[in-house]
């Protein structure tokens, strides 16, 4: 094979499903060596391209080429045989199996009569977990590993082969930044062994730290290949969403209320420490950290979901004691998870069901939920958060990451919450859809609403927020107002930097 031969290639790949043309004519080639970046919105055929590549879906029309050597992915067992691994966004994985059991179900060596050979499973996965520089061996089981170390299993099962291509769907949305280090090594040795690695996401310095490529797909249809050398983010910007974002900060244009929330040294057992702050109406504020700051702890310490263990909190001046989400919700405060699938959303229930879901108790006509009010709630909120779906009944499993989150949203918009707490509002949503989240928060907060964001990323926490609080290792380290705030201050105060100087 040639340096000019493709690894592989896709073309004029067509999926339809009913009533939705997913896939029109769409033709993809990744070379040999090369980080072959694949973007676009959310709902603009990625995933789908990538399960047909992966021989999860069949293609209606169209054709895959494996080094110009014509092929059909029967399934994911064939597609792997043939040297094409897909390592999912969502983890698939069976917890009460050991990792090594995981990285080879389905390929377990075996012995005599059919006996696994345990001795060469393990050897041969502790091997190809030290390539991968973690921290767990491969009898543990995957269920006891966190969602990090989880994904770090899903990516060594793409090395029990010789791969011609790999496929990363958002491979970094659970990793930490030590995490992602071993990550883009891996991805590197790939590289220098001339195989090709297809990358999805939606995190732009990502694509332009390690990509060669970057090709995109709008609305089912392919747009376009750039050189990552020879481009920059807003031209990939509008090829993915046909118009320019603007992407400088938000200036306020509201006047902030009295105080909503007050919270006077907060403590958390290890989790996090002696954190004070407020929240007005009409106010976004903004904790930023890295992996491990605490940010998410004190949000769901404020949700009832952990037990402080000092400290007060107080709303509209009152001190309350919050025991249960219940008790939150009560009191005026509402949690928009940072996992929206696997704790904001049911994704097999409709958009209604889910939106709905925290206050059936008290939508009830007689002894029965009143579908009436259920229906009146949902288009309420439709209208208002520029929820795209073709009505109530549509499975929420079946909508892009941005309408996901705009029906967590809005099922916590609509018990009317004093207080409203977003963790990692656009993780794994698209740059046009992330525009609109942001949008959206500056509007609520313009309504009068008391809104805490937490995010990883800076320019989303610089982006919306009219003061930012810096934590490292649990505490709060300094509190920015939008006029003062520099990355590198920032930086600095999220690092631990003049930590003898703690806010």
């Amino acid at each position: 094979m040639t340096d000019q031969t493709p690894a592989l290639r896709l073309e004029g790949i067509v999926k339809t499903f009913p009533g939705v043309r997913a896939l029109d004519g769409v033709s993809f080639t990744v070379m040999p060596g090369e980080v072959h970046a694949l973007m676009g919105e959310n709902g603009a055929g990625k995933s789908t391209l990538m399960k047909v590549l992966g021989g999860i879906l069949a293609p209606n029309e169209g054709q895959i080429f494996i080094e110009e050597q014509p092929t059909i992915m029967s399934s994911p067992m064939n597609a792997k045989a043939k040297g094409v691994v897909f390592i999912h966004q969502e983890l698939s994985l069976a917890d009460e199996l050991s990792v090594a059991e995981n990285i080879w179900l389905g390929e377990l060596p075996k012995k005599s009569f059919g006996r696994v050979d345990w001795t060469k499973l393990y050897d041969e996965t502790d091997a190809i977990l030290k390539t991968l520089n973690v921290g767990f061996d491969a009898r543990k089981r995957v269920g006891d590993l966190s969602i990090a170390n989880q994904q770090m299993v899903e990516i060594a099962r793409a090395l029990t082969v010789e791969p011609r291509a790999v496929i990363f769907d958002e491979p970094t949305a659970s990793l930490t930044d030590a995490e992602k280090v071993v990550l883009f090594e891996v991805i590197s040795d790939l590289q220098s062994r001339g195989v090709g690695v297809i990358y999805i996401s939606h995190r732009m310095e990502e694509i332009f730290k390690i990509t060669d490529r970057i090709s995109v797909l709008r609305d089912g249809q392919y747009r376009g290949t750039l050189n990552t050398a020879e481009t920059n983010e807003e031209e990939v910007t509008h090829l993915m969403i046909g118009r320019t974002l603007d992407l400088s900060r938000n200036a306020v244009t509201h006047e902030m209320g009295e105080v909503a929330l007050e919270v006077r040294s907060l403590s958390c057992g290890d989790l996090f420490s002696d954190v004070s702050f407020t929240v007005r109406r009409g106010e976004v504020v903004g904790f930023y950290g890295l992996v491990g700051a605490g940010r998410t702890e004190i949000a769901e310490t404020l949700f009832g979901l952990r037990e402080p263990s000092s400290g007060t909190i107080h709303l509209g001046g009152e001190e309350v004691t919050i025991n249960s989400p219940a008790d939150a919700i009560k009191r005026g405060i509402s949690l928009v998870p940072e996992d929206r699938k696997g704790q904001g959303l049911i994704l097999g229930m409709n958009c209604r069901d889910n939106m709905t879901l925290p206050q059936v108790s008290d939508l009830t006509a007689g002894p029965f939920v009143s579908d009436g009010a259920e229906v009146a709630i949902f288009d309420q909120y439709r209208d208002k958060l520029d929820i795209r779906t073709p009505g109530w009944r549509q499975t929420v499993g079946n909508l892009s990451g941005g309408n996901q989150q705009k029906i967590v949203i809005g099922k916590w918009l609509s018990m009317r919450p004093e207080v409203l707490i977003v963790d990692e509002p656009t993780r794994g949503i698209d740059v046009g859809s992330k525009s609109e989240i942001h949008n959206l928060i500056r509007e609520l907060a313009s309504q009068g609403y008391a809104v805490i964001v937490i995010s990883s990323e800076m320019p989303e926490v610089l982006h919306v927020s009219d003061r930012i609080v810096a934590m490292f290792s649990g505490r709060v380290m300094r509190e920015f107002t939008a006029e003062e705030v520099t990355e590198d201050s920032l930086i600095q105060a999220i690092s631990g930097i003049g930590a003898d100087k703690v806010a």
